[in-house]
């Protein structure tokens, strides 16, 4: 283990599953549509995320997600008008925040939607910019998928830019906690904010095999259609400067 990582707790610990092959799934997915179970942030600045339970009418509640984050990406999603929780599916969206598919189907940078002040009751996006991350709990065959909204993409950003990156590492190289916080918009409304802790770093032999893993995962993730509620926390705090 190099100097910069040395300092880190090792896990050593971890169990990784055995994927089933791509034939495999092939045979038991044939036209249907690949699924991961979600964990969702919580509304008006709760702590507890929401996980999946026994029964889907059931979730349950914890207040930390451990566990690898195999792959991440972004997403966008446009709704046609300002979000306020309806429940029908994007007119728009890019499964790599570059290219936009369906209405109007664009470049996502330079989009008329994708820019601030497109919303105008709130002077953010109607355009709503998210990341996926797929996060492999100990024990589990499949990841969970938590989506960030845009108030937390600040915070993940400076993690992987000061905690993986700068230590030479890549998030499947290391055990996350993902908790939460309160935070308060400019306009004194409450929303909950994800946050992430690196907990130890695998050795080299298990980084290899977390390298596969995560490769099966990407192209799993890839197919996954945004959902209804894919954006969890409301346009109201869209407009709100992200915490770079």
């Amino acid at each position: 283990m190099d100097n910069t990582t040395k300092a880190l707790a090792v896990i050593e610990d971890f169990s990784l599953p055995a994927l089933p092959s791509e034939g495999a799934m092939s045979e038991e997915m044939d036209g249907l549509s690949i699924s991961f179970e979600r964990v969702r942030i919580p509304s008006g600045g709760g702590l507890a995320f929401e996980v999946p339970g026994e029964d889907d009418d059931e979730p349950g509640t914890e207040k930390e997600i451990v566990g690898v984050i195999v792959y991440h990406h972004p997403v966008n999603a446009y709704w046609g008008s300002a979000y306020t929780g309806q429940n029908n599916p994007p007119k728009c969206s890019s499964m790599d925040g570059k290219e936009g598919k369906g209405e109007p189907g664009m470049f996502c940078p330079t989009c008329e939607f994708n820019q601030f002040g497109s919303d105008a009751a709130t002077g953010g996006k109607l355009c709503k910019n998210m990341r996926r991350i797929y996060i492999l709990r100990n024990g589990e065959l499949f990841p969970l998928l938590l989506t960030l909204p845009p108030t937390s993409l600040g915070n993940f950003a400076k993690y992987l830019s000061r905690r993986i990156l700068q230590k030479g590492l890549r998030t499947h190289h290391v055990v996350t906690r993902i908790g939460l916080k309160k935070a308060t918009s400019n306009s004194g409304i409450a929303y909950s904010q994800a946050t992430f802790k690196m907990q130890g770093v695998f050795p080299p032999e298990m980084r290899e095999k977390m390298e596969q893993y995560r490769n099966v995962v990407k192209d799993m993730a890839l197919g996954v259609s945004i959902e209804n509620n894919e954006y969890m926390n409301g346009a109201k705090e869209e407009g709100e400067p992200l915490p770079f």
